[in-house]
C-alpha cells in the first residue's frame, strides 16, 4: 500500500471513529440527564458519565475539524486563530478525559466500599461536592495545556523551516527547551499520578468483588446462579474502562514523546495516533450504554408518557 492509499485509509477511519464516537456519547449523555431527571435515586457516578461525555463530544468533534479540510475552511476566523483556538480545546479535552475517568473509579470505589470501611465516610459527601471537583480538575486541564496556544500555529503564515506539521493547516513552532521539558514534565507527572490513581482504586474495587463473590459462596449453593447486583455490574465495567484507557494512554504517549524526541510527524503515524488516542472516546460511551439496564428503562417511560399524553 502507497503511503497516499494508507492515509486516505486512516483519514476514512477517523471520520468513521468521529462520527461513531459523537453519536454515542450524545446518546450517553441524554441518557444520564434523563436518568438524573427521572430517576429518584440516581446512580453517584451519574453526573461523572454527563461531564466525561461532554468531553468526549468536544475531544472527538475538535479532532473531526483539524482533519476535516471542509470543515476547518468553514469556520470563518484566521487559520492561526482556529489552529491555536482547536488545539487548545483538543489538549483540554484529552486532560478532561484523563481527570474525569480517574474521578470516576474513585467514586465507584467509595459507592462499593463497606461501611466498616475509612472510604464510607465520602460516601454521601462525594455527590454534594461533586462540582467543586469538576471545577478544580476544569482549572488543572485549562492551565496545563496553555503552552499549546503559543507554539501552534498555522503552517502557511508561517515561512520557518523547522516546523512539525500536524494537519494540512495546522504545524508545532519549536519552544525553547527549558519551557517545553517543564511541561513535559509537568503533564506527565499529572497523568502518571492520576492513572496510578486509577490502577489503585482498580486494585481496591478488584480485592471487595473477590470477597463479595466468596461471601456469596457460602451463602448460595453451587446449584444456584444468582444475578450481578447493579453495584457489581457498574464495578466491573469501570475497571474495563480503566484498564483500556490506560493501555490506550501509553499507546499514545509513546508515540508523542517519540515524535517530540525526533522532531517529526509522519502523516500516517499521526493519523493512527489520533485514532488509537480517541478509541477511548468512542468505545467508552459505547461499553457504558450496553452496561447500564435503565436507560432503555428511561426511554420507555418516556415513549408510554408521551403515548399516554
Amino acid at each position: 500500500m502507497s503511503p497516499m492509499s494508507a492515509y486516505i485509509a486512516v483519514y476514512k477511519c477517523i471520520l468513521y471513529q468521529a462520527g461513531i464516537g459523537i453519536s454515542a456519547n450524545i446518546f450517553l449523555f441524554l441518557s444520564h440527564i434523563l436518568s438524573i431527571l427521572l430517576d429518584h435515586r440516581p446512580k453517584p457516578t451519574d453526573l461523572t458519565t454527563c461531564h466525561l461525555a461532554l468531553a468526549h463530544i468536544a475531544l472527538l468533534t475538535t479532532m473531526l475539524f483539524l482533519h476535516s479540510p471542509d470543515l476547518f475552511e468553514s469556520l470563518n476566523v484566521g487559520n492561526d486563530f482556529k489552529c491555536k483556538a482547536l488545539f487548545y480545546v483538543n489538549r483540554v479535552m484529552k486532560g478532561l478525559s484523563v481527570c474525569t475517568t480517574c474521578l470516576m473509579s474513585i467514586i465507584q470505589a467509595i459507592t462499593i466500599s463497606p461501611t466498616s470501611s475509612w472510604l464510607a465516610q465520602f460516601k454521601y459527601k462525594c455527590t454534594h461536592f461533586i462540582f467543586y471537583l469538576f471545577f478544580f480538575i476544569w482549572l488543572v486541564c485549562l492551565s496545563f495545556s496553555t503552552t499549546t496556544i503559543f507554539h501552534t500555529v498555522a503552517s502557511s503564515n508561517v515561512t520557518q523551516t523547522n516546523l512539525m506539521a500536524i494537519t494540512k493547516y495546522c504545524s508545532f513552532s519549536p519552544i525553547m527547551p527549558g519551557i517545553m521539558g517543564l511541561m513535559f514534565t509537568l503533564t506527565t507527572s499529572r497523568d502518571v499520578f492520576l492513572v496510578g490513581v486509577m490502577l489503585l482504586s482498580s486494585v481496591y474495587m478488584v480485592i471487595l468483588l473477590l470477597r463479595h463473590q466468596r461471601r456469596s459462596q457460602h451463602l448460595h449453593s453451587t446449584s444456584l446462579s444468582p444475578r450481578s447486583s447493579p453495584e457489581k455490574r457498574a464495578t466491573q465495567t469501570i475497571l474495563l474502562l480503566v484498564s483500556f484507557f490506560v493501555v490506550m494512554y501509553w499507546v499514545d504517549f509513546i508515540i508523542s514523546s517519540s515524535s517530540l524526541i525526533l522532531w517529526t510527524y509522519d502523516s500516517v503515524i499521526m493519523g493512527v495516533q489520533y485514532v488509537v488516542v480517541n478509541v477511548y472516546a468512542t468505545v467508552s460511551p459505547l461499553v457504558l450504554i450496553g452496561s447500564d439496564k435503565r436507560i432503555l428503562n428511561v426511554f420507555h417511560n418516556v415513549s408510554w408518557k408521551r403515548f399516554q399524553f
